[in-house]
């Protein structure tokens, strides 16, 4: 079997031509088969689409740092990755704007104060210019050295480079000018109104009782980006506690397309009912190869009633063959620290696409 392989750069056109020849032996004769295979992103051969939406989910080892660059060239990147490790995440985070062609950060939103979220901050401050923060307000854990570490490193920062502050309410809309913003949850408070109408929900689990999490987890500044017919959910870290009051007795998100999953895929967060309410079609994991991935909440995602695909930044050490997709899904597999990421494009009709970095390959998804 030989195979040829043709790629192109990240953005392009992927081709692959495989050609498989077998030879069939009888006492009669000799046959030969060739199969040709050719893969090509419909979306990228089109250009009457016009610009696109980019979302660049960028490895930060299991923290998050998540880069949406709207047609209009508007940037919001939600959260920074972790401080120290000589830069390493500002720097992932600066390559990735310079991928999606922009030379500043007009929005940063800071989900919560723990180190793998907002603890890059200053780091990346000093990297590339950022125009406005955005955050749920004061350090609600502050007796926990390292997020009040954060807290404080981000109040200096503030003071020193004159940052434009928004502190976000529920129901509120962000300011992103090609993409609609709306603030889900934030300092512990979320909507009130459902946003897609209401409804008794029957996916909802009356025995599950989930305590009331104390952390800034449960603090985490939560949105819902709206891209034409796509709808985007990330909750940060919000915890199942939280989930459950927003989905039962009355689902008030309805489904979304894209759902990056909470917490890296830890198990306080991504309940059962929680993705069977919201149902996604694509799930983005932002785990470390030690960081989230859980068993059990990667079953809640992988079994959701509408789910197509799962894509990972890692392998998950923890879930093993049965707990992990297949590698053409995760940026990263074992190996030395490569840095790889996703990202995802998506165009005004409703149609998408999911670029691994890693392989090189692309897959699209036709609106539906």
């Amino acid at each position: 079997m030989g195979t040829a392989l043709l790629e192109s750069r990240e953005g392009h056109v992927f081709r692959t031509f495989r050609f498989t020849r077998e030879l069939l032996s009888g006492c009669a004769a000799v046959g030969i088969l060739i199969l040709l295979s050719f893969f090509a992103s419909p979306a990228a051969a089109n250009p009457e689409r016009g610009k696109a939406l980019q979302i660049y989910f960028v490895d930060v080892e299991g923290g998050q740092a998540t880069l949406f660059v709207t047609p209009e060239e508007k940037s919001l990147l939600i959260d920074t990755g972790w401080p120290d490790n000589n830069g390493r995440d500002a720097d992932r985070i600066k390559a990735a704007a310079k991928l999606a062609g922009i030379k500043q950060i007009d929005f940063v939103l800071l989900t919560h104060y723990h180190l793998d979220h907002a603890g890059g901050i200053a780091q990346l401050a000093a990297e590339i210019p950022i125009r406005t923060v955005i955050d749920h307000g004061e350090n609600r854990e502050p007796n926990n050295d390292a997020t009040e570490q954060v807290w404080e490193s981000y109040q200096k920062l503030l003071s020193k480079e004159k940052l434009t502050r928004v502190i976000a309410k529920p129901g509120e809309t962000l300011p992103l000018e090609g993409v609609e913003v709306q603030v889900i949850s934030s300092d512990g408070e979320l909507i009130e109104k459902p946003l897609n109408g209401s409804g008794k929900n029957e996916a909802c689990d009356s025995s599950a009782k989930r305590p009331a999490d104390q952390t800034e987890n449960a603090r985490s500044l939560g949105v819902l980006l709206t891209f034409e017919k796509l709808r985007i959910l990330d909750l940060g870290d919000l915890t199942s506690d939280k989930e459950a009051q927003l989905v039962c007795p009355v689902n008030k998100l309805g489904t979304v397309d894209i759902y990056v999953v909470s917490h890296h895929g830890s198990v306080t967060s991504n309940s059962r009912e929680f993705l069977n309410s919201i149902a996604p079609r694509v799930a983005i994991m932002g785990n470390g190869a030690s960081k989230g991935g859980a068993p059990s909440s990667w079953e809640a995602v992988k079994k959701s009633p509408r789910l197509e695909d799962f894509w990972q930044l890692h392998f998950a050490n923890e879930g093993g063959a049965e707990h992990n997709v297949a590698d053409s899904f995760i940026a990263n597999v074992s190996g030395p620290d490569a840095g790889h990421y996703l990202k995802l494009t998506a165009w005004a009709d409703g149609n998408f696409e999911v670029f691994n970095s890693r392989t090189k390959q692309t897959k699209y998804y036709e609106v539906k």
